[in-house]
C-alpha cells in the first residue's frame, strides 16, 4: 500500500490574502476596515494567485517597510566564509532593506584604512522560522549586472547534521546568475559524497535577467525536482543520492526527505564569478526580490523509488564514443561532441575530412578555457577502459585529456593527463580502472586552454572502450576463498 503524508510548515505563519499581486514600485490596492472603536484605518492587502492542486503555505510580498523577522533572519558572515567570496554579510539596513514593495540586497564597496577595497552585502534565511518539506517555491526577482556579482536563491536543510555536512546534507539552488553573464540563469541540485551535482541552464535571447523581473520556480516532490523560469520547464532531476564516502547510499530520497529553508544573498567575488573590476558599478549592485511564495499539495506520495540508471550502449565495434570518426555534426547542441569556451578563452571548432580542427585565438585563464567534450559515457565500477586517439598540431604544443564526472563532483576516472603533440600524427593511448560508483555520465575531455601555445590542434579516430569487465560479485567472493 502506498504511504502518503501531508507535510506542513514547521511553526505557524499568518497568511495574508487580499487582492492582485503586483511588482516592485507598483501601486497596491488598499482596503478599509472598521475597528471596534469605529475608527477607519487602511492597510495593504495583496491577493496571492492560487495554483491548481496546491495550497498556499506561506508567502512574503515585501509590502512593508522592514524585513519581516517572523519569516526571515539576517545571516551575517565574515569575508571568505565560503567560495573565497570577498563580502562581509551584515545586519545593516544599508545592505538589507525593504522599499517600494521589494526586498533589496545591496552590495557596497568601501575602503579600509589601508586603502584596500572592502565589500559588504546582504543575506537572509528562513531557518527555524519558515522551514518546509516538499512544495512549489515561486520567487520573482531582478538580478544586478556587474563583474564579480553573484546573486542566489537557494535552500539548505534545517538540520545539516542529519546526513552530514555539505554536500551530504543536500542543497537546492533555485537560481544563480553571474554578473558578467546575466542572460544565463542556473538551477542546480547538490548532494552525495563524492559531491554530486546536476545543473540546468536557461538563456534569454536579446535580453537579460538584469533588465527586468523574472519568476523563478522549483517544484520539489519526494522523487523529483523541476525547475522553471517564467513558467518554462528547463531542468528535471530524479536520480540523486547521498552517502558517506565508501559506504552504501542512504535510502532514497535522502537527503531531500527533510525540512529545508530558503535563503537569498548577493555575493561579491568568489571562485565562480571572479572578483569585481573597474567596470563593476556598485551604485547599481542591488538584488531585488518582489515576492517569495511557497505552495504545497494536500498530500505527497513518499513511497518512491530511485529510477534505474540508463547506460548508453557502445557502437557495434565496441566504441563508447559516438561519432569517434568525426562525421559532420553540430558542435554546439550538447548532443554528441560539443565545443566550449570559458574564462577568457576564444576559439572555434570544425570538422573537415573526418578530422576535428580546434583553432584558438585566446587561450584563456584555465585549462578548460578551450574545450572539446563528449558526455554520457557509461562508466561501471571495476571495469577497465582504454582511451585512444590520434592528434597533431601546427607546432609543438600540449593538451590535457581526462575522463571526468560532471554529475559526480567533477572527479576524474582518467586523471588529467598532459600530452605533447608534434606536427605529425601520433596515436595516444591511456588505460584506467573505474574505482567509483557506476556512472552513466562520464565525460571525455580535451582541454586546450591556458597553455603556452595557441597553435591549431587536429584530432581523429577517438575511441573509449571497455577492455576488462569487473567480475560478478559471486565470482569475486569465490576468488577470495
Amino acid at each position: 500500500m502506498k504511504k502518503t503524508n501531508k507535510w506542513l510548515l514547521s511553526g505557524c505563519l499568518a497568511l495574508a490574502i487580499g487582492s492582485m499581486a503586483v511588482g516592485c514600485g507598483s501601486k497596491k490596492e488598499e482596503t478599509t476596515t472598521e475597528a471596534a472603536t469605529e475608527e477607519v484605518t487602511t492597510e495593504e492587502v495583496i491577493e496571492v494567485p492560487e495554483i491548481d492542486g496546491y495550497n498556499l503555505l506561506w508567502h512574503d510580498e515585501f509590502s512593508g517597510d522592514a524585513l519581516d523577522e517572523s519569516i526571515w533572519s539576517y545571516d551575517p558572515h565574515e569575508p571568505g566564509w565560503t567560495n573565497n567570496e570577498l563580502q562581509e554579510y551584515t545586519t545593516s539596513t544599508d545592505n538589507v532593506f525593504v522599499k517600494d514593495g521589494c526586498l533589496t540586497l545591496k552590495a557596497i564597496k568601501t575602503q579600509t584604512e589601508n586603502g584596500k577595497d572592502y565589500y559588504t552585502s546582504g543575506k537572509i534565511k528562513g531557518q527555524n522560522k519558515s522551514d518546509f518539506m516538499y512544495g512549489k517555491i515561486v520567487i520573482r526577482a531582478k538580478v544586478p549586472e556587474g563583474q564579480g556579482l553573484w546573486p542566489a536563491l537557494w535552500l539548505m536543510p534545517t538540520e545539516e547534521e542529519k546526513y552530514g555536512q555539505w554536500p551530504k546534507c543536500g542543497e537546492i539552488d533555485i537560481m544563480e546568475t553571474l554578473g558578467h553573464q546575466t542572460e544565463i540563469a542556473y538551477g542546480t541540485l547538490h548532494y552525495g559524497e563524492p559531491h554530486g551535482e546536476q545543473q540546468g541552464t536557461y538563456t534569454l535571447e536579446g535580453t537579460s535577467f538584469s533588465e527586468d523581473f523574472h519568476e523563478f520556480s522549483v517544484e520539489w516532490e519526494p522523487g523529483e525536482f523541476r525547475w522553471y523560469i517564467d513558467g518554462n520547464l528547463y531542468h528535471t532531476v530524479n536520480d540523486w543520492f547521498t552517502a558517506v564516502q565508501g559506504e552504501d547510499d542512504k535510502p532514497y530520497p535522502a537527503p531531500f526527505d527533510q525540512t529545508f529553508f530558503i535563503q537569498m544573498n548577493l555575493a561579491v567575488g568568489g571562485t565562480w564569478p571572479g572578483n569585481p573590476d573597474d567596470t563593476t558599478d556598485f551604485d547599481k549592485a542591488e538584488f531585488l526580490i518582489d515576492y517569495v511564495r511557497v505552495y504545497q499539495k494536500p498530500s505527497y506520495d513518499t513511497n518512491v523509488k530511485k529510477p534505474e540508471k540508463v547506460f548508453r550502449e557502445p557502437t557495434e565495434d565496441g566504441n563508447l564514443i559516438y561519432n569517434g570518426n568525426f562525421e559532420q555534426e553540430p558542435l554546439d547542441d550538447e548532443e554528441l561532441w560539443y565545443f566550449l569556451t570559458f574564462n577568457g578563452g576564444i576559439g572555434s571548432a570544425k570538422i573537415e575530412d573526418n578530422v576535428m580542427i580546434i583553432e584558438t585565438q585566446d587561450k584563456g585563464t584555465v585549462d578548460y578555457s578551450i574545450q572539446l567534450v563528449q558526455p554520457l559515457l557509461p562508466m561501471r565500477k571495476g571495469n577497465k577502459y582504454r582511451v585512444t586517439f590520434d592528434a597533431k598540431a601546427d607546432e609543438e604544443r600540449k593538451m590535457i585529456v581526462c575522463v571526468s564526472a560532471p554529475t559526480a563532483g567533477w572527479i576524474r576516472y582518467l586523471q588529467d593527463t598532459k600530452l605533447k603533440m608534434g606536427t605529425d600524427w601520433e596515436t595516444y593511448t591511456y588505460e584506467f580502472e573505474m574505482t567509483e560508483k557506476d556512472d552513466n555520465n562520464g565525460r571525455l575531455e580535451f582541454n586546450m586552454g591556458n597553455l603556452k601555445s595557441t597553435a591549431t590542434i587536429y584530432i581523429r579516430n577517438v575511441r573509449v572502450e571497455c577492455i576488462e569487465e569487473a567480475a560478478p560479485a559471486e565470482d569475486a567472493t569465490e576468488a577470495a576463498e
